[in-house]
């Protein structure tokens, strides 16, 4: 059984009228290399007319996200050309490597009508090797993900990145890593073994379960030790899960707002390239 050695809270941040929670990083948790920061996006409801996200146009560098949509949806658009409407259940992909500015924001439906909200977004870190490489977006809806059934169906795994039981993920990463949302039954469960090497990262999104053990409530995160390999998991109520897993790259990682490099010097760069136009052109 893989060794849990913290159980962490996240911290209430609300993002103008957008309620927000982030268990890394924060006091306790830096980090869970090559895994970045997580932010929870509601539960909430909007009213009609309202004015939905309030991610307006803004650079990244060095890093990736991956973005969770529960409930509502995202209008994407960057400087690279990408754009997509992504609703409940899809997932969005986007690579920023060496520079791009990008745009989050409600449909204009999700706008005018209001709805029910809730999107986590995750960043993953890049390799030294790839921070410069060149962006790329993808998204995805609920019925482009492969979905692998454990459990009699108790157990719904969406697999986006790597392989379950022969299940191959729906995005290719820019490195090995596993990643899966998890639909649990309550009184459902599942077992993983995952390599020592290894780190995992396991965030409760709604719900409460047990694993190997230790009951861990909705909006908490599990920083395990690497020790061992198995993880047992049991719903104590219906319950949906972030797990991914990867191992760690142990390269130095200075994040500066929304560029993560691997010095001061290079975030310095990035600034100034962003500065100079470097990250491509914004047309509304």
């Amino acid at each position: 059984m893989r060794a849990i050695k913290k159980i962490h809270d996240s911290e209430y941040r609300p993002i103008a009228d957008l309620i927000t929670y982030s268990p890394m990083p924060t006091q306790s948790l830096e980090m869970i290399d090559p895994f970045l920061f997580l932010n929870h996006h509601g539960h909430q409801t909007y009213p009609a007319h309202n004015r939905g996200l309030p991610f307006g146009p803004h650079p990244h560098r060095g890093m990736e996200t991956v973005t969770f949509i529960l409930e509502g949806d995202i209008m994407h658009k960057d400087s690279s050309g990408h754009e997509s409407v992504i609703g409940p259940g899809g997932v969005q992909y986007m690579t920023a490597g060496k520079g791009l500015i990008h745009a989050e924001v409600s449909s204009d439906q999700f706008k005018k009508n209001g709805g029910d909200l809730e999107i986590l977004q995750l960043w993953l870190n890049l390799p030294a090797s790839k921070k410069m490489m060149t962006p790329n977006y993808i998204g995805l809806q609920k019925e482009e993900i492969p979905v692998l059934e454990l459990d009699d169906a108790k157990v719904k795994v969406q697999q986006l990145f790597g392989e379950w039981n022969g299940v191959k993920g729906a995005f290719e990463g820019t490195f090995p890593v596993t990643m899966s949302t998890i639909y649990l039954d309550k009184g459902s469960k599942f077992e993983k073994d995952i390599p020592t090497e290894e780190n995992i990262f396991f965030y409760v999104v709604r719900g409460k379960v047990t694993v190997n053990s230790q009951e861990v409530d909705y909006r908490q995160l599990v920083e395990f030790e690497n020790t061992g390999e198995k993880i047992e998991v049991q719903a104590t109520e219906k319950s949906v899960i972030i797990l991914g897993h990867a191992k760690p790259f142990n390269e130095p990682v200075v994040a500066q707002g929304p560029f993560v490099m691997n010095s001061e010097a290079q975030i310095r760069e990035a600034y100034q390239d962003y500065q100079n136009g470097k990250f491509g052109s914004w047309n509304g």
